[in-house]
């Protein structure tokens, strides 16, 4: 992977991550950074559970990886908050 894929592969995340936080009911602990990480697995996440379908963009198949971000941004926001 060269770095300039993996620079657009973490901005594509990183919006994923947001969009993904902005929209589910408990918010995403770590900020930026956070939500980068909760883009990426959720990407991962929503490919495995929903599969590829919809738009795609630098091999990010957008539905389901906005999906899989939202479990992952509950979740992890879940278990944050148990351990607060």
């Amino acid at each position: 992977m060269s770095i300039t894929t993996f620079i657009i592969s973490a901005i594509i995340a990183l919006v994923i991550g947001i969009v993904a936080d902005k929209i589910s009911p408990i918010s995403m602990p770590g900020g930026w950074a956070g939500a980068m990480v909760a883009g990426f697995i959720g990407t991962w996440v929503g490919q495995v559970l929903f599969g590829t379908w919809g738009p795609i963009v630098a091999n990010y198949s957008l539905i389901p990886a906005l999906i899989g971000a939202v479990l992952v941004v509950i979740i992890v926001g879940v278990v944050a908050k148990l351990f607060n």
